[in-house]
């Protein structure tokens, strides 16, 4: 690896504002902005709209669609309108 051209990898903070929850993990993301860790450190902060804290999937709050609704919908609008095979040519 060549020296003094990658971006510098160190702890910092993401703070999901929304969930009230942070986490501290390694990033190249900078930031002015400092926080006190649990551990007594400051590190950089930056805040974040979404995170697994917040998001539907991961929290379960998530709506599930009902595509095998809308699939027998379908067939019953259309069941009456089929179109004939067609004949494969070679």
């Amino acid at each position: 690896m060549q020296k003094n051209i990658h971006p510098q990898y160190r702890p910092v903070v993401f703070r999901d504002r929304s969930a009230g929850k942070s986490f501290l993990t390694n990033s190249t993301r900078t930031s002015d902005k400092t926080v006190r860790w649990e551990d007594g450190r400051e590190y950089p902060v930056i805040d974040v709209e979404v995170s697994s804290a917040s998001h539907p999937f991961w929290t379960g709050r998530g709506t599930v669609l009902d595509t095998a609704g809308r699939v027998e919908r379908f067939r019953r609008r259309y069941a009456d309108k089929v179109l004939p095979a067609r004949t494969a040519t070679a």
